[in-house]
């Protein structure tokens, strides 16, 4: 078992080195270059991926042309299309890396295999998604609620070193405003 996801697994659930050794069988360890696609609009999701070292972007293309990314994940996060993964249909998302990226696979169909197996990984994965959801209600609040500058200023005092590490018109799709905006707002600090 991979060292970072057994902690991060310990974080959540109880969870014994035999139930961990059944998990990690079911995990292939994966490499993907920069600019690689793990996911393309028109496949269908068939796995989740957790991020042991690198950077994914989460993002699709609107009818404008535009990118607009909804999701990034590093290190020690889960990524996935879960509307494609869940309901079997084609994606209308993309999930590129952004940085040479190693992560662990964990087929779909095998997860439900899994759960026969280690029925408290059902749980784990409950608390991820209610973890992700809340990211989201909380991003979504905060688009609306907070000032263009509040909303940006917000992330990056929570988030410095993933601030940094994303380019500036990244960040800008992300929190729904301009790489003009950002610069202004950088420039006024």
């Amino acid at each position: 078992m991979n060292r970072e996801l057994e902690l991060y697994i310990r974080r959540y659930i109880t969870i014994s080195e035999e139930e961990l050794s059944v998990f990690s069988q079911y995990l292939i360890l994966k490499t993907i270059k920069k600019k690689e696609f793990l996911l393309k609009e028109g496949t269908t999701c068939k796995a989740r991926y957790f991020i042991l070292e690198g950077c994914f972007r989460h993002f699709y293309i609107d009818v404008k042309g535009n990118e607009q990314i909804i999701h990034f994940g590093i290190e020690n996060w889960w990524i996935t299309d879960y509307a494609s993964l869940v309901y079997q249909v084609p994606s209308k998302m993309y999930i590129q890396a952004l940085e040479h990226t190693t992560f662990l696979e964990l087929n779909e169909e095998d997860l439900e295999k899994l759960y026969l197996k280690v029925p408290k990984l059902e749980r784990f994965f409950r608390i991820i998604m209610e973890k992700t959801y809340i990211a989201a209600q909380q991003r979504i609040e905060y688009m609306f609620s907070l000032t263009g500058k509040e909303f940006y200023e917000k992330f990056v005092g929570s988030n410095p070193v993933f601030a940094q590490r994303v380019p500036q018109y990244m960040l800008a799709s992300y929190l729904g405003l301009t790489p003009e905006f950002i610069s202004k707002i950088k420039s006024r600090s």
